[in-house]
């Protein structure tokens, strides 16, 4: 089998950032997957679960509601290594192009107040296990990062 492209990628030399995973044609238009990577991979302890669904539910639910990019989110959701989240957009889009919406999402989850959206038993299929206070937590130490970002949080490491 061929060994896929996120997978390539040497996770010993990664840091934190928006990165493009992958660029795929569909059809007549491109879809552009970024590797939203909130931990270093393997120095750094891995997000618990309630923190990560909350940040799903949050991050989908801005992405989706947009007034500019909902049409154009195709997918938010989080890896299972728990370090990060894969984000699809249509078109070609490179890390420095979606980089303010990025921290606009961040912002967005390190300053909710409130019900999580979709955190309810009719709603989700694990709605108990959220965590706002971690997922805000961990939504600022991504910002700290990706608000101004160098060429190592947006290129993946060769």
């Amino acid at each position: 089998m061929k060994k896929i492209e996120s997978f390539q990628t040497d996770h010993t030399k990664m840091k934190c950032g928006i990165f493009v995973s992958r660029k795929d044609a569909f059809g007549q238009t491109t879809l552009t997957t970024f590797d939203l990577r909130m931990k270093v991979p393997n120095r750094e302890p891995v997000m618990d679960n309630p923190a990560l669904h909350t940040i799903e539910h949050l991050g989908a639910t801005f992405l989706r509601s947009h007034e500019t990019w909902a049409k154009r989110t195709v997918y938010f959701g989080p890896m299972g290594c728990r370090t990060g989240f894969y984000a699809i957009f249509e078109g070609d889009i490179s890390s420095a192009e979606i980089q303010p919406l990025i921290v606009e999402m961040f912002c967005f989850i390190a300053n909710f107040e409130g019900d999580i959206p979709g955190a309810t038993a009719s709603e989700c299929g694990n709605y108990q296990e959220q965590n706002l206070d971690m997922a805000k937590w961990e939504a600022n130490n991504y910002l700290k990062v990706i608000s101004e970002p160098k060429e190592e949080n947006l290129i993946y490491p060769k």
